[in-house]
């Protein structure tokens, strides 16, 4: 076992989505796990949160760091994109 927490969130995941689900094509995956994984982070209590969920939580600990050690980055948002389809009806 290298990370409990990444172990348990894997097997969540697989039991939950990637075992419940038959995926019809790359856009329907992203689909339905971008669901599940706000899902995830926005609807379920965690009890290793005390029962918050994990967009709470980070909210909460976001408003007790001081002012001096609050991150300050110039990035508004996500840093890297999602990855570019292909256009099958070009043949690429």
């Amino acid at each position: 076992m290298q990370n409990g927490y990444v172990e348990s969130f894997n097997g969540r995941m697989r039991d939950e989505l990637l075992n419940e689900t038959l995926f019809i094509s790359l856009a329907h995956a992203r689909v339905e796990i971008a669901a599940w994984v706000d899902d995830y982070n926005r609807e379920r209590p965690h009890s290793s949160l005390g029962y918050a969920t994990p967009a709470a939580f980070a909210a909460e600990l976001d408003k007790q760091w001081p002012a001096s050690l609050r991150p300050t980055g110039s990035a508004t948002q996500a840093i890297a994109s999602t990855a570019l389809m292909r256009n099958k009806a070009a043949g690429l």
